[in-house]
């Protein structure tokens, strides 16, 4: 059996989709699935695979006890994710105590851990955005906010069981996924990444909106992020559980930073329109906190064995919008 915390989110739904389609039919999803309004639930992420379990994550260490037998891997990818949250109680249960306790039962039980981790944890780039995962490296590293500090928490906690000689499980590997975007994010609302709100913007009439550039360095428009398709994410996450032998934290990205206004043209490119753009200020809340530039550096998990070429920005948008965010009564995955 096969364990996807956060299962019927964004990056775990996609997980549980890529694995169904290789014939993997023991997988149980750990996940609250809320509410079945707006069109837009939980559950319809996981419609079209076949489950053997959908557990509660209040039920998580009582279910994993009573299949420990069964399990062979565990894929942690639930996290309270939202950059915006302020309850920083919530965020710590979710996002450092929980993988605490995972990593604890995967190392006492023999079962191999792979973990969500963020480019969040680079905070404005000034460090570079290297996937150094020893001790003196990541201390280095501030995060701007505070999922972005409970997850680098966990990092440096690994870090210095591994750099101590401490007890690990078999396999471990945490991927600090950069700016992800791909289908199955509609319940996300505000988080849901750039292209799918350009994407219902257009589709609702409007324009495309960005938000404006406050520091010299940066046109409207101009910010910069690594933005990867999902589909390369799992495809990563596939490669390590095909590779039992590869431990370590890794970034997870295209490797190639570009401009929000190339983004915004790539979605009016997949739909066949000309561009046309609005920019707004960027909100004052989280305008000192905001990044301007971040690209993975993909060269330690090229040098493990990560071989898989990135898709990119202006393809990726074109299988999500025309596969997908086009398709109003199926866009899941």
């Amino acid at each position: 059996m096969i364990v996807v915390t956060g299962g019927a989110g964004f990056i775990g739904s996609n997980l549980v989709a890529a694995l169904a389609e290789r014939g993997e039919h023991d997988i149980a999803v750990v996940d609250r699935f809320g509410h079945d309004e707006g069109g837009v639930a939980k559950w319809r992420n996981l419609a079209k695979h076949e489950l053997a379990n959908a557990v509660d994550p209040a039920d998580l260490h009582e279910f994993l006890e009573a299949h420990r037998s069964q399990i062979r891997a565990i894929f942690h990818m639930g996290a309270i994710s939202a950059t915006t949250e302020t309850d920083v109680d919530l965020i710590v249960s979710s996002n450092l105590r929980l993988s605490l306790g995972l990593w604890d039962w995967c190392t006492a039980r023999g079962v191999r851990f792979i973990y969500a981790s963020s480019a969040a944890t680079y905070g404005d780039g000034s460090q570079g955005f290297e996937d150094d995962g020893s001790c003196d490296a990541l201390a280095t590293l501030r995060p701007l906010n505070a999922y972005g500090w409970s997850k680098h928490a966990f990092d440096r906690r690994v870090a210095r069981i591994v750099q101590q000689g401490g007890a690990t499980p078999p396999q471990w590997a945490g991927l600090k996924f950069f700016n992800v975007y791909g289908p199955n994010e509609g319940h996300k609302g505000s988080m849901m990444s750039v292209v799918a709100k350009t994407h219902a913007r257009l589709a609702a009439g409007e324009r495309a909106v960005l938000f404006r550039s406050h520091h010299p360095d940066y046109t409207d428009g101009g910010q910069s992020r690594d933005f990867v398709w999902v589909g390369d994410c799992v495809a990563m996450m596939l490669w390590l559980l095909d590779s039992p032998k590869v431990n370590g934290l890794f970034n997870c990205g295209s490797g190639k930073a570009r401009s929000f206004k190339d983004l915004a043209h790539a979605v009016f490119s997949a739909l066949g329109r000309e561009p046309q753009i609005d920019f707004v200020d960027t909100p004052i809340e989280i305008r000192d906190k905001y990044q301007y530039f971040t690209e993975a550096t993909m060269a330690r998990a090229a040098a493990a064995g990560f071989v898989h070429p990135a898709t990119s920005l202006e393809e990726g948008v074109r299988q999500y919008v025309r596969d997908f965010l086009e398709q109003r009564d199926d866009p899941y995955r």
